[in-house]
C-alpha cells in the first residue's frame, strides 16, 4: 500500500479475482460455524475475534509483498491491492460484528466502550486509518493523487501497529500466537526503516562489477 505505483490500464488478472474469493472463505466458514454452534460459548465474541484477526493477518501479508520481492525475487506485486482490501473488509466485518451482534446497536454503550477500554480505542483508530487508504486503492485514485498517494499509504504502517497492539491487548495475555503476530509486525515496520540502506548496500557490489567491465 505506501510503495509507489504506476498504474496501467490492463484487464484484471483472473489470479487476483480468484485470492478474493479464497480470502472471503474464512469468513464465510467462520459464519458457518457460529450459526452451526460450533463456536464455543459465546459464538459473538469468538466470531468477532476471528474476523479481526484475519483483518491483522492480511495487513501482514500485504506488508509481506515488498520484502519478498527484495529479498527472495517474487513479484507478487499485483496481489498486493487485493491482500489490503481484504484486510480493510475483515476489519469492517470485525467492527460490524461488534457493533450489530455483540452491543446491537446501542451507540451509548459503544461510545463508552470506545472511551474507557484503550483497546478499543486503538482498534477504532485502525480502522479509521484503513478506511482512506481503500477508499484510495484505485488506478484513478492513484492517478489523481500522484505523490500525495505515496504519503498517504504510509498510515499502513501505522495502521499494522495499531492492529497488533489492538490485538494483543484483547487477549490480555502476550503469548503464543499473539507474541508472534507482534514479532511479525515489528520484523516488517523494522525492514521498512532499513530498506533503503539495505538495498544500496545490496547494489553496490554489482556497480562496482559493472564498472570493472
Amino acid at each position: 500500500m505506501a510503495e509507489t505505483v504506476r498504474p496501467r490500464r490492463r484487464r484484471q488478472d483472473p489470479t487476483v479475482w480468484a485470492l478474493y474469493v479464497i480470502g472471503l472463505l474464512p469468513a464465510v466458514w467462520h459464519f458457518y460455524q457460529g450459526a452451526t454452534g460450533q463456536l464455543g460459548a459465546d459464538p459473538v465474541k469468538t466470531f468477532e475475534h476471528l474476523l479481526g484477526l484475519w483483518a491483522l493477518r492480511f495487513l501482514i501479508l500485504t506488508l509481506c509483498v515488498t520484502p519478498a520481492r527484495d529479498l527472495f525475487g517474487w513479484n507478487l506485486l499485483r496481489y498486493r491491492r487485493a491482500l489490503g482490501l481484504l484486510a480493510f473488509y475483515y476489519a469492517l466485518m470485525h467492527v460490524a460484528t461488534y457493533l450489530v451482534l455483540d452491543q446491537a446497536l446501542n451507540f451509548g454503550a459503544v461510545i463508552e466502550d470506545i472511551l474507557r477500554r484503550p483497546f478499543i480505542t486503538i482498534g477504532m483508530g485502525a480502522l479509521l486509518l484503513l478506511v482512506p487508504l481503500a477508499l484510495t486503492s484505485s488506478d484513478a485514485a492513484i492517478r489523481r493523487l500522484g505523490s500525495t498517494w505515496n504519503r498517504l499509504h504510509k498510515l499502513v504502517y501505522v495502521a499494522i501497529a495499531a492492529g497488533a497492539l489492538h490485538y494483543a491487548m484483547s487477549v490480555k495475555v502476550i503469548v503464543g500466537e499473539p507474541l508472534i503476530y507482534a514479532g511479525i509486525v515489528v520484523a516488517l515496520l523494522a525492514y521498512r526503516a532499513v530498506r533503503k540502506p539495505l538495498l544500496r548496500a545490496r547494489r553496490r557490489p554489482r556497480e562496482a562489477g559493472a564498472a570493472a567491465l
